[in-house]
């Protein structure tokens, strides 16, 4: 039986939607789709439909080849949400993207308050290029990762009286990602006009702007970035705990992608933190020897 007959989604229109989400999922977002395929069958669309939200709406922003200007963008991004937060309220959509998105929310009752969080701090993007602290980075990290996570419990389900512990776990969780992921993509970002990383702790280590418009890695930098590398690994092991608090079924995907994404800063390191160079990123080996003691573990939770 294939996913999405195994999800009970028949409707035509609402498969080629789910059908959608998932080639995204697989185009870019390999280490999660990957992960995904732990879970069991009819939760699998779920959460394509959710990378699938998340990836276009990050697709709006950040399209580095997108002939939009940034006032485009800007408007561009304000009515798809507008109309994406209707769709949600009303229970239905006609949007490619959306349609598979606001049959995942009524499925599992997921509050529309993640989706407004993450879609104000896509329109962060368009206009913040620096986080003086982390505090002011938190704004954004909550929107942008921590309520994917957050998204994500109703679909993998909880242990009972173990939702609050799964919810704080997946929060942590998010956010370690997303701060693996700026870690890695200091360059990248830079294209863009952004530092994610906090200016006061830059700052502890001597860099500013300028130093890292160099593109030179420094003692310095290095220091600064162990100091970020650290943060991931604290909050890795903090939402480490409360995966426990998950439904079985989900548990190998969610400690697998764990391993995997956060895995980002040991590839950092293995590059000796050369990250305007090359591009650290979890070797095809790494994600066998990660996924297949994970698949074990998820056909015997089934």
């Amino acid at each position: 039986m294939d996913e999405l007959t195994a999800a009970g989604i028949l409707d035509p229109k609402l498969r080629a939607s789910y059908a959608e989400c998932k080639r995204l999922n697989a185009l870019h977002g390999k280490t999660y789709f990957l992960a995904t395929l732990l879970l069991p069958k009819a939760k699998r669309p779920h959460v394509h439909a959710l990378y699938g939200f998340a990836r276009y709406a990050d697709e709006i922003v950040d399209d580095l080849a997108s002939t939009l200007s940034l006032t485009e963008k800007r408007n561009l991004l304000a009515e798809w949400s507008s109309q994406l937060l209707r769709d949600i309220s009303a229970g239905t959509s006609s949007d490619h993207i959306g349609r598979a998105l606001v049959d995942t929310v009524q499925r599992f009752k997921i509050p529309i308050a993640y989706f407004e969080s993450f879609l104000h701090s896509m329109a962060m993007d368009l206009d913040t290029t620096e986080y003086l602290d982390f505090d002011a980075l938190s704004e954004y990290v909550y929107g942008s990762a921590a309520v994917i996570g957050l998204q994500m419990v109703p679909i993998l389900g909880t242990l009972p009286g173990r939702e609050r512990e799964a919810l704080i776990a997946a929060e942590k969780l998010g956010i370690a990602f997303q701060l693996a992921n700026f870690i890695r993509d200091i360059g990248e970002d830079l294209d863009r006009g952004r530092i994610y990383l906090p200016l006061n702790e830059l700052a502890q280590f001597g860099i500013d702007r300028a130093a890292l418009e160099r593109r030179t890695v420094t003692p310095q930098l290095v220091a600064a970035l162990k100091l970020q590398i650290e943060r991931v690994r604290n909050l890795q092991r903090e939402a480490n705990l409360g995966i426990k608090a998950l439904h079985p079924s989900a548990r190998p995907c969610i400690e697998a992608a764990s391993e995997l994404y956060c895995g980002i800063v040991d590839e950092v390191e293995r590059i000796e933190y050369q990250i305007f160079d090359k591009r650290a990123k979890t070797s095809s080996l790494r994600r066998i020897r990660v996924a297949l003691p994970a698949y074990v573990r998820a056909v015997a939770a089934r």
